[in-house]
């Protein structure tokens, strides 16, 4: 058949398909009546529609040709048979002779054995496999390219029916319905917390209403007038000063140069000749390159996904009008659903949101460290939770398992509704323990102070009952910004946090960037492990002029008060030598400026690497305080990345091995006559918490939330008594202390 004849008959047939989507009728009807065209369309003797039950069943839902009584019978593993190979590689196979094919499967019930000729193609929207369509003939052939490429064209229209719901009711509610049932999302969780409420997505899917284009003429007029608006938009984005220059600058010109590519706007133009609309036509290379990338073992080819999916997006707004804000109100109770967000982004939405579930980012993550900050729990790596969700669909979040519910049965809200009540009721007890102090029945006084990194952190130091803030992390303002913040800035926020404190002491901790917190106008490295690699001290001793800037703005903000400075991530004993160098420098500077400086400064070393553990005596006699980070000490410890969920659970805090590394960190601070704290999500567990106050650790710091009940369990023990027996443990051979310390805090009640 040529070419010509082809895009003809592709044309017609579409026409047939977009007729039988208006048509009355249930969703069966309407199956049968696409088979028996496509048959009747491309000359073959069988057409089958397999679309997926769930997410690892193919069933059988119309056919032409094949035994009707197989119809909503037979149903395919994924990866099963021809049908179930093409669904899984998102490939086409075009073969003669169908029973001689690596995989094959003879499926009796069917009839199928007399049709060796077999061509499938994946239904497919935008990443999201749908089915696939089969054509079979009784006469031995292979489909040519231009039969195969007409036919990825119907499987797109078909993709675009399914998502508007065209196949639903009628004969085929054996199926189950899309955006309608309840489904589970297991992800990680990476901030505590549960919460109920409503799907508010961050970028709403667009939907393309309109697959089949009436006229080729006018649908490639659309095409070229959206693709000269994207063009317009990136360069103007490219004119903005704040990009000038900088990585931003770069990205933005690799997608110029995916808009200006004239092979992607051909494939584009094809489709419509074929009888797509414009958006269609979009979404349909959209897919395509999408299956073609994902198999890329190149990995920078691999990231080349995000920027097509991002112009195609662009492109389908302009398209349709359906830009970002769509009109829709926010509910009341919004949980943000997205695929990824920035921080600057989530700090828009602020303390309106109940909660956040991601399907791509980390524990670490700009998006988690906002999260805590703003204490809503957050789910990260919730897979393909953005196809399924819908705004406004009831949803549920568990934080701590790293569990979504979308669309929950009443059983299963109901049961999260009972642990936010039981966890609501636990909280009333800490109400009264704000203006306490951590005191332990012998006396011992532990001092509890808080995480921050926000302006909005600030009302929890007094509303927890924190001495302070043990960490302040000023990475946020780097983070949420487009370009480097001036050091004016820097030191007016800087000023606003010791205001806020109101005398208390707060420790800010330079600049951690790296690993995955990477700045939007930072050229990202491709390390092979980020989180062992170019990141924190390491980057301030390399780019000193940032670290000069942001040591400079923090002793402007004191004006006059004392300073507490802790520089993070430090492995080696030079590394804290340079920091502090680089501090006597602008301290220097200041003073001949004649700026006021500190009434006092203190220098402090992040441990979070267990060389430093064994640095020289020499280092702990340098440092004026040394911080534990026990997050970053642990993974390194266990060489378990806390970014992977199959490890960052298998070790315990309280494993002995762990607990000796700490005892011997507090005992070398003891006698260098510096002062340790841990600083961590282990130090507001509580369990953790008071065995850490046993090893001798008297400052602890941790998210707001979590000082209540540390706060509570350290005022009803007995801390001595629990230090001998902690320190019996460690020296008794066991694996782990955790059952010799909840015993003996069963027995005490």
């Amino acid at each position: 058949m040529s070419a010509s004849l082809i895009e003809s008959e592709s044309r017609k047939l579409l026409q047939r398909l977009r007729e039988t989507l208006a048509a009355a009728g249930g969703g069966q009807d309407r199956l049968d009546s696409i088979t028996h065209h496509i048959n009747d369309s491309i000359k073959t003797d069988v057409c089958s529609i397999y679309l997926f039950r769930d997410a690892n069943t193919l069933e059988l839902c119309a056919t032409e040709g094949l035994r009707p009584e197989s119809v909503h019978q037979t149903r395919l593993r994924l990866g099963e048979g021809l049908v179930g190979r093409v669904a899984v590689t998102g490939q086409p196979i075009n073969t003669a002779n169908a029973p001689a094919e690596p995989g094959f499967r003879f499926m009796p019930e069917t009839g199928e054995e007399v049709f060796p000729s077999f061509l499938g193609v994946p239904i497919r929207r935008v990443g999201e496999k749908l089915g696939v369509l089969v054509v079979q003939s009784r006469d031995p052939r292979l489909f040519s390219d231009d039969e195969i490429y007409g036919l990825e064209v119907v499987a797109m229209v078909l993709a675009e029916m399914a998502e508007l719901g065209a196949f639903l009711g009628g004969g085929s509610d054996s199926l189950p319905s899309r955006h309608r049932f309840p489904v589970m999302f297991r992800g990680i969780g990476a901030q505590d917390g549960t919460a109920e409420g409503q799907v508010w997505l961050h970028e709403p899917r667009v939907v393309v209403t309109n697959p089949v284009g009436d006229d080729p003429d006018r649908e490639r007029a659309r095409l070229h007038e959206a693709m000269a608006m994207l063009r317009a938009t990136l360069d103007e984005l490219l004119t903005d000063e704040l990009l000038v220059g900088g990585e931003p600058a770069d990205v933005m010109k690799t997608y110029r140069m995916f808009a200006n590519s004239r092979s992607w706007l051909k494939r584009m133009e094809e489709d419509i000749d074929l009888g797509l609309s414009a958006e269609a036509a979009v979404e349909k290379e959209q897919s395509h390159a999408r299956a073609r990338l994902e198999r890329a073992a190149d990995p920078y080819l691999r990231d080349r996904l995000h920027d097509l999916d991002d112009l195609s997006n662009r492109l389908l707004r302009i398209l349709t009008g359906q830009g970002r804000d769509t009109g829709a109100e926010m509910p009341a109770n919004p949980i943000l659903v997205a695929r990824t967000i920035g921080p600057a982004e989530l700090l828009e939405y602020g303390r309106k949101l109940r909660g956040v579930v991601l399907e791509e980012g980390s524990v670490g993550s700009h998006a988690a460290i906002v999260a805590r900050s703003l204490a809503i729990p957050l789910v990260v790596h919730a897979g393909r939770i953005t196809t399924e969700a819908l705004n406004g669909d009831p949803i549920l979040v568990d934080g701590e398992d790293g569990i979504v519910h979308l669309r929950p049965e009443e059983s299963v809200a109901a049961a999260v509704r009972d642990k936010v009540a039981m966890h609501a009721e636990a909280q009333k007890q800490y109400d009264g323990l704000q203006s306490l102090p951590a005191a332990a029945t012998c006396g011992t006084r532990i001092e509890l102070h808080m995480n921050a990194g926000l302006m909005a952190d600030l009302p929890s130091l007094n509303g927890s009952g924190a001495e302070g803030v043990g960490l302040f992390r000023t990475e946020l303002q780097f983070l949420t910004r487009t370009r480097v913040p001036r050091r004016g800035d820097l030191a007016l926020l800087y000023r606003r946090v010791l205001d806020n404190a109101q005398g208390k002491p707060v420790v800010f901790r330079t600049l951690d960037i790296g690993s995955d917190k990477v700045l939007p106008y930072m050229k990202a490295q491709d390390e092979p492990n980020p989180a062992m690699g170019w990141r924190a001290i390491r980057v301030g001793l390399d780019k000193r002029g940032v670290l000069r800037m942001q040591l400079q703005a923090l002793l402007r903000a004191t004006a006059g008060r004392p300073l507490h400075v802790m520089f993070p991530f430090i492995a080696d004993p030079g590394e804290f030598a340079l920091a502090r160098q680089v501090l006597s420098d602008q301290v220097e500077r200041e003073r001949q400026f004649g700026h006021a400086l500190p009434s006092e400064i203190r220098v402090g070393a992040m441990l979070e690497t267990p060389s430093l553990a064994f640095a020289p005596p020499a280092f702990f006699r340098n440092c004026d305080f040394v911080s534990i980070g026990g997050n970053d000490l642990k993974q390194f410890f266990f060489a378990a990345d806390r970014e992977n969920e199959m490890v960052r659970r298998r070790y315990d805090t309280l494993s002995v091995s762990f607990l000796l590394l700490l005892r011997q960190i507090v005992e070398r601070c003891r006698d260098a006559g510096v002062p340790v704290s841990f600083c961590g999500e282990d130090a507001g567990r509580p369990v953790e918490a008071v065995t850490l106050a046993a090893l001798g650790l008297r400052r602890l710091s941790m998210r707001p939330a979590s000082i209540g009940p540390v706060k509570h369990l350290i005022r009803r023990i007995d801390l001595s008594a629990l230090t001998q027996v902690v320190h019996a443990g460690l020296d008794d051979g066991v694996d782990s202390l955790r059952p010799v310390v909840t015993d003996w805090l069963a027995r005490n009640g």
